[in-house]
């Protein structure tokens, strides 16, 4: 018998993340083996609401030989396939369940490059985020729970806790600071170290994400005006891209643009800059308020809904909040600013809106971790 839990997460996913109707064609894909059963689970709550699943399920060793050994020909191929196969669907769903995340860590950072350029970006960035309800989410299992320093049984407890909170409350929590952040113009970020950094977001959405399109979900994000970015920032998580770890990147911007960074593991990072020119500028700017994820455990999936936190991302921005930049890379990095990592403050149009994580306006005060818990 499954658990109920997961029976509970497989009923969020179809009925309310990506609002399966009657007629839809559902693409599920799974990464490795481990999320067999909720793919089974999904199989069957999508044909009870009228849709028809399709599943494919691939393995992270064979990825990492194939996108070694990738030529000219197989991109050709693969991009016609899969780009025909993502243009039948209505939705897509993607259950991450690798075994390990550091089984593309050796390979080369050209070859990583080329596989996001040439199939990754007209794939999903273009064709199935713009065109398709989607959801992405983890699964429980050892590496998971390794990454997070937490037994498998209580890693579980604690993802099944984050993933089936009450989105609907999350969202209502969401509005006014979507109101709020849509009205604004400047933002000032602070905190430990050199971070002082400055950006607009005037004229740019604010977009709720609220379970609809990653489980787990809390975030709320807009994107600066391209060339508005000016000063320094130090992200204070782990992270990993492209198969490789870096950590303590600090990032320096002039007019928008990357003059300087550092960080560990030097010569990826400037590769992944020097992807091509939107590798050098952002496209989103986010705030994370989940309330049951405080500290990061090296997946981004989770890290970037740490209650208290912010990230910024360098690269492509999205479609509902087009900024104009446009890049091969999208990298959430992400800056903690509850007390426990070094604090900070958040500045809308010279007025304080966040301090130390929390929201401290009497009309936000809802997405704090103890209102949203509720």
């Amino acid at each position: 018998m499954k658990d109920p839990r997961m029976q509970k997460l497989a009923d969020i996913i179809v009925t309310y993340s990506c609002s399966v109707q009657k007629g839809d064609k559902v693409l599920i894909e799974t990464t490795d083996e481990a999320a067999i059963p909720l793919a089974e689970l999904l199989v069957d709550r999508v044909a009870e609401a009228g849709g028809t699943a399709f599943v494919n399920i691939y393995n992270t060793r064979i990825k990492r030989k194939v996108i070694t050994r990738a030529t000219d020909e197989w991109y050709d191929i693969m991009r016609e396939i899969d780009l025909a196969r993502m243009k039948k669907m209505d939705a897509y769903i993607n259950i991450d369940a690798r075994a390990s995340s550091s089984e593309l860590e050796d390979v080369p950072i050209v070859k990583l490059a080329s596989y996001r350029e040439r199939y990754v970006q007209p794939v999903h960035f273009e064709e199935r985020l713009n065109n398709t309800k989607w959801c992405s989410l983890a699964f429980p299992n050892p590496a998971y729970a390794q990454a997070a320093g937490m037994s498998q049984e209580a890693f579980t407890d604690f993802f099944y806790k984050v993933c089936t909170l009450d989105y609907g409350n999350m969202s209502k929590a969401m509005d006014p600071f979507a109101e709020l952040l849509q009205k604004t113009d400047m933002v000032r970020i602070t905190g430990p170290g050199r971070t002082d950094l400055r950006l607009s977001v005037k004229g740019l959405p604010a977009v709720k994400c609220s379970g609809r399109e990653n489980i787990p979900d809390g975030e709320v994000f807009s994107a600066p005006v391209r060339d508005s970015v000016n000063g320094v920032i130090e992200f204070n998580t782990p992270t990993e891209y492209q198969g490789k770890r870096f950590e303590n990147i600090v990032l320096t911007f002039k007019d928008g643009r990357i003059t300087d960074f550092s960080g560990t593991n030097r010569p990826h990072l400037e590769a992944i800059f020097n992807t091509d020119e939107g590798a050098r500028y952002t496209g989103e700017f986010a705030f994370g308020v989940n309330p049951y994820i405080s500290k990061p455990m090296n997946d981004c999936l989770f890290d970037e809904k740490i209650a208290g936190s912010i990230h910024l991302t360098p690269g492509t921005c999205f479609s509902d909040c087009d900024n104009g930049n446009k890049s091969a890379i999208h990298w959430d990095l992400i800056l903690i600013q509850t007390p426990e990592y070094g604090g900070g403050e958040i500045w809308f149009d010279d007025v304080l809106i966040r301090k130390d994580g929390i929201f401290v306006l009497p009309e936000l005060k809802g997405l704090n971790p103890e209102n949203l818990r509720r």
